[in-house]
């Protein structure tokens, strides 16, 4: 599946050229205060010995261009241009200010991620469409989801080089290392990840599918017939129905585990630490929100849970 061309107001109506420049004290009246009254201006405080200015200022420039005239960008050197900078009161660098209506209304400084340039500016100018990042991202989950798992792959690392630490690129590359049966190599890609971003949802699901396909592992070889035994002469067995859960998840019946976890909360909601409700929960983040089986047995969970 290709990258779908992203849908922009304004997209190709204006080059590059006409919405990225360099400014001067002279010329920032012009470029920035009175241009600000016809579409929002991004002014980019940098200097040639700031690093991380050297790292902002290409992906601003990328994402302002791929919004399409939704907004402008201007760059001012402090060190050949200090004034505005001493005016505004910037005290680090790279330090970036949006300009609307004629007056600052927005700002950040250092570098930030290409994700959150694109916040940054939807907040000035609304949606602007999906940059190439989240166009590799949507395409690698299509591509996963329908089967295609060398795809995915190269997308979710394509996703990964234009943003490295992209918690989203990387849940996706672990799923495909998944899916191919190499869990060590999945686990080793979820270390990708920033600690401050490892509590994001695409992280957690694949963090429980790996824990789930361990599982996997070993109860696909139990017998399922002497557990299927022992609940015929006692169903409030929960052992071994919670056995059985993990060997018919194990063997792709995800209905069938799920009818047993939550059959063993309807009879006994603490029983071992809540450990069936905290089975379905893993179940439900590995099978991923939008899955029928998660949908139902999230609803049916609560029907019990509170009824």
């Amino acid at each position: 599946m290709e990258p779908h061309t992203p849908n922009m107001a304004g997209a190709g109506a204006a080059p590059a050229a006409a919405l990225i420049k360099d400014t001067t004290t002279e010329e920032f009246a012009a470029d920035v205060i009175e241009a600000s009254r016809e579409v929002p201006v991004i002014v980019d405080f940098w200097a040639p010995w700031c690093g991380p200015c050297k790292q902002l200022t290409p992906i601003l420039e990328k994402v302002v261009t791929a919004a399409g005239g939704a907004v402008r960008l201007v760059k001012m050197n402090i060190d050949e241009h200090p004034m505005v900078a001493q005016q505004l009161r910037v005290q680090s660098i790279p330090a970036v200010f949006a300009f609307k209506d004629g007056q600052p209304v927005d700002g950040f400084m250092g570098a930030l991620p290409e994700s959150q340039l694109k916040q940054f500016i939807e907040r000035l100018a609304g949606p602007v469409g999906p940059s190439p990042l989240e166009q590799m991202l949507e395409a690698g989950t299509a591509s996963l989801s329908e089967g295609d798992i060398n795809r995915a792959a190269q997308l979710f690392a394509g996703a990964l080089q234009e943003e490295p630490g992209n918690p989203e690129a990387i849940a996706g590359l672990a799923q495909c290392y998944l899916k191919t049966g190499d869990t060590e190599r999945a686990k080793q890609t979820l270390e990708l990840a920033p600690p401050d971003a490892r509590s994001h949802p695409a992280l957690s699901a694949a963090e429980a599918a790996i824990a789930v396909a361990e599982k996997a592992a070993e109860s696909a070889k139990v017998d399922t017939s002497g557990l299927e035994a022992r609940l015929a002469e006692n169903p409030k067995d929960h052992e071994a129905r919670f056995e059985l859960a993990l060997a018919k998840n194990a063997k792709g019946d995800r209905e069938g585990a799920v009818d047993d976890l939550l059959l063993i909360i309807e009879y006994d909601k603490a029983w071992n630490e809540e450990a069936a409700r905290k089975q379905l929960v893993e179940f439900f983040e590995a099978y991923g929100p939008m899955d029928e089986v998660t949908k139902s047995g999230r609803r049916r969970l609560s029907s019990i849970l509170f009824s």
